[in-house]
Protein backbone atom coordinates (compact mmCIF):
# COMPACT_ATOMS: atom_id res chain seq x y z
CA UNK A 1 0.00 0.00 0.00
CA UNK A 2 1.43 3.14 -1.22
CA UNK A 3 2.00 6.01 1.47
CA UNK A 4 -1.03 8.23 0.25
CA UNK A 5 -3.41 5.25 0.44
CA UNK A 6 -2.28 4.84 3.84
CA UNK A 7 -2.22 8.90 4.83
CA UNK A 8 -6.00 8.75 3.51
CA UNK A 9 -6.94 5.31 4.94
CA UNK A 10 -5.44 6.79 8.57
CA UNK A 11 -6.26 10.54 8.64
CA UNK A 12 -8.69 11.48 5.83
CA UNK A 13 -10.77 8.93 6.24
CA UNK A 14 -11.82 9.24 9.94
CA UNK A 15 -11.83 13.15 9.70
CA UNK A 16 -13.97 13.48 6.77
CA UNK A 17 -16.44 11.17 8.73
CA UNK A 18 -16.06 13.41 11.84
CA UNK A 19 -16.79 16.59 9.18
CA UNK A 20 -19.73 15.53 7.18
CA UNK A 21 -21.03 13.32 9.82
CA UNK A 22 -21.18 9.94 7.54
CA UNK A 23 -23.26 7.61 8.34
CA UNK A 24 -21.88 5.33 6.37
CA UNK A 25 -18.14 4.48 5.12
CA UNK A 26 -19.05 4.51 1.48
CA UNK A 27 -20.32 8.03 1.59
CA UNK A 28 -16.49 8.94 2.39
CA UNK A 29 -15.08 10.74 -0.54
CA UNK A 30 -12.33 8.64 -2.64
CA UNK A 31 -10.01 9.26 -5.31
CA UNK A 32 -11.96 7.72 -8.53
CA UNK A 33 -8.99 8.56 -11.07
CA UNK A 34 -6.19 11.42 -11.82
CA UNK A 35 -6.46 12.83 -15.72
CA UNK A 36 -2.93 14.26 -17.25
CA UNK A 37 -3.42 16.16 -20.10
CA UNK A 38 -0.86 18.07 -22.65
CA UNK A 39 -2.23 20.17 -25.19
CA UNK A 40 -0.01 21.32 -27.93
CA UNK A 41 -1.78 24.23 -28.89
CA UNK A 42 0.21 26.20 -31.94
CA UNK A 43 2.15 23.16 -32.20
CA UNK A 44 -0.10 21.07 -33.79
CA UNK A 45 1.41 20.53 -37.18
CA UNK A 46 4.54 19.89 -35.46
CA UNK A 47 5.04 15.68 -35.30
CA UNK A 48 7.83 15.86 -33.44
CA UNK A 49 6.04 17.84 -30.90
CA UNK A 50 3.91 15.12 -30.38
CA UNK A 51 6.55 12.82 -29.81
CA UNK A 52 7.75 14.95 -27.36
CA UNK A 53 4.36 15.55 -25.38
CA UNK A 54 4.16 11.82 -25.49
CA UNK A 55 7.69 11.04 -24.16
CA UNK A 56 7.33 13.56 -21.39
CA UNK A 57 3.80 12.31 -19.98
CA UNK A 58 5.16 8.28 -20.23
CA UNK A 59 8.04 9.66 -18.32
CA UNK A 60 6.24 11.58 -15.60
CA UNK A 61 3.27 8.96 -15.64
CA UNK A 62 4.68 5.93 -16.00
CA UNK A 63 1.75 4.99 -18.19
CA UNK A 64 1.71 5.34 -22.47
CA UNK A 65 -0.59 8.22 -22.92
CA UNK A 66 -3.02 8.22 -25.84
CA UNK A 67 -3.46 10.69 -28.37
CA UNK A 68 -6.73 13.53 -28.09
CA UNK A 69 -8.64 14.35 -31.23
CA UNK A 70 -10.49 17.48 -32.15
CA UNK A 71 -14.24 16.66 -32.29
CA UNK A 72 -14.88 19.69 -33.93
CA UNK A 73 -13.61 21.71 -36.30
CA UNK A 74 -13.24 25.57 -35.84
CA UNK A 75 -11.69 27.62 -38.33
CA UNK A 76 -10.68 30.52 -35.98
CA UNK A 77 -8.29 28.57 -34.29
CA UNK A 78 -7.52 26.42 -37.43
CA UNK A 79 -8.90 23.39 -36.21
CA UNK A 80 -10.39 20.15 -38.07
CA UNK A 81 -12.62 17.23 -36.95
CA UNK A 82 -10.16 14.28 -36.14
CA UNK A 83 -6.87 16.22 -35.76
CA UNK A 84 -5.00 15.62 -33.23
CA UNK A 85 -4.41 18.09 -30.46
CA UNK A 86 -2.87 16.86 -27.91
CA UNK A 87 -2.39 13.84 -25.13
CA UNK A 88 -3.66 12.66 -22.03
CA UNK A 89 -3.57 9.55 -19.40
CA UNK A 90 -5.95 8.38 -17.19
CA UNK A 91 -4.71 6.98 -14.37
CA UNK A 92 -6.13 4.57 -11.60
CA UNK A 93 -5.04 2.87 -8.73
CA UNK A 94 -1.74 2.20 -7.36
CA UNK A 95 -0.12 4.66 -10.48
CA UNK A 96 -2.75 7.18 -8.95
CA UNK A 97 -1.57 7.04 -5.49
CA UNK A 98 1.92 7.19 -6.74
CA UNK A 99 1.07 10.36 -8.87
CA UNK A 100 -0.73 11.79 -6.54
CA UNK A 101 2.19 11.68 -3.99
CA UNK A 102 4.80 12.76 -5.96
CA UNK A 103 2.53 15.94 -7.19
CA UNK A 104 2.04 17.36 -3.67
CA UNK A 105 5.34 16.04 -1.99
CA UNK A 106 7.68 16.81 -4.59
CA UNK A 107 6.69 18.51 -7.60
CA UNK A 108 4.44 21.32 -6.60
CA UNK A 109 6.96 22.39 -3.99
CA UNK A 110 9.38 22.45 -6.95
CA UNK A 111 7.52 25.65 -8.63
CA UNK A 112 8.82 28.91 -8.76
CA UNK A 113 7.68 31.44 -6.39
CA UNK A 114 5.18 28.50 -5.27
CA UNK A 115 2.23 30.52 -2.88
CA UNK A 116 0.08 27.68 -2.99
CA UNK A 117 -2.53 25.99 -5.51
CA UNK A 118 -6.11 27.79 -5.77
CA UNK A 119 -8.62 26.67 -3.45
CA UNK A 120 -11.01 27.81 -6.31
CA UNK A 121 -10.60 25.63 -8.81
CA UNK A 122 -13.13 23.08 -8.45
CA UNK A 123 -15.95 22.69 -10.95
CA UNK A 124 -18.76 22.17 -8.60
CA UNK A 125 -19.19 18.26 -8.89
CA UNK A 126 -16.02 17.61 -6.81
CA UNK A 127 -13.45 17.32 -9.24
CA UNK A 128 -10.69 19.85 -8.96
CA UNK A 129 -7.94 20.87 -12.07
CA UNK A 130 -4.96 22.01 -11.55
CA UNK A 131 -2.32 23.99 -14.51
CA UNK A 132 0.86 23.53 -14.61
CA UNK A 133 2.79 25.91 -16.40
CA UNK A 134 5.99 23.61 -16.99
CA UNK A 135 6.96 19.74 -16.98
CA UNK A 136 10.14 20.83 -15.42
CA UNK A 137 8.86 20.64 -11.74
CA UNK A 138 8.83 16.76 -11.95
CA UNK A 139 12.38 15.19 -11.18
CA UNK A 140 12.09 12.86 -14.09
CA UNK A 141 12.34 15.12 -16.32
CA UNK A 142 15.66 16.13 -17.58
CA UNK A 143 16.89 19.92 -18.22
CA UNK A 144 18.95 18.87 -21.23
CA UNK A 145 16.10 16.53 -22.99
CA UNK A 146 13.14 18.74 -23.56
CA UNK A 147 12.64 20.77 -26.34
CA UNK A 148 9.84 23.06 -25.33
CA UNK A 149 8.42 23.82 -21.89
CA UNK A 150 4.86 22.61 -22.31
CA UNK A 151 2.17 22.98 -19.52
CA UNK A 152 -0.59 20.23 -18.80
CA UNK A 153 -3.59 19.91 -16.91
CA UNK A 154 -4.52 17.53 -14.03
CA UNK A 155 -7.66 16.98 -12.89
CA UNK A 156 -8.74 15.05 -10.06
CA UNK A 157 -11.80 13.21 -10.01
CA UNK A 158 -13.44 12.31 -6.40
CA UNK A 159 -16.92 10.80 -5.67
CA UNK A 160 -16.99 13.93 -3.51
CA UNK A 161 -20.67 15.32 -3.56
CA UNK A 162 -19.44 18.88 -2.88
CA UNK A 163 -16.63 21.01 -3.68
CA UNK A 164 -16.49 21.31 0.33
CA UNK A 165 -16.00 17.79 0.73
CA UNK A 166 -13.66 17.82 -2.05
CA UNK A 167 -11.85 20.69 -1.20
CA UNK A 168 -11.23 19.01 2.80
CA UNK A 169 -10.19 15.89 1.24
CA UNK A 170 -7.11 17.27 -0.66
CA UNK A 171 -6.20 19.30 2.14
CA UNK A 172 -6.07 16.50 4.52
CA UNK A 173 -4.32 14.92 1.63
CA UNK A 174 -1.45 17.27 1.86
CA UNK A 175 -2.37 19.78 -0.87
CA UNK A 176 -1.05 23.02 -0.40
CA UNK A 177 -3.95 25.40 -0.95
CA UNK A 178 -3.62 29.39 -0.99
CA UNK A 179 -4.16 30.93 2.11
CA UNK A 180 -6.88 33.71 1.25
CA UNK A 181 -5.97 37.14 2.46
Amino acid sequence: MNRMQEKYQKDAVPALTKAFQYKNSMQVPRFEKIVVNIGLGSEQDNAKALEAAMGDMTTITGQKPIMTKARKSIANFKLREGRVIGTKVTLRGDKMWAFLDRLVNIALPRVRDFRGVSPDAFDGRGNYTLGLRDQLIFPEIEYDKIDKLRGMEVTIVTTAKSDDDARLLLQLMGMPFKKEA
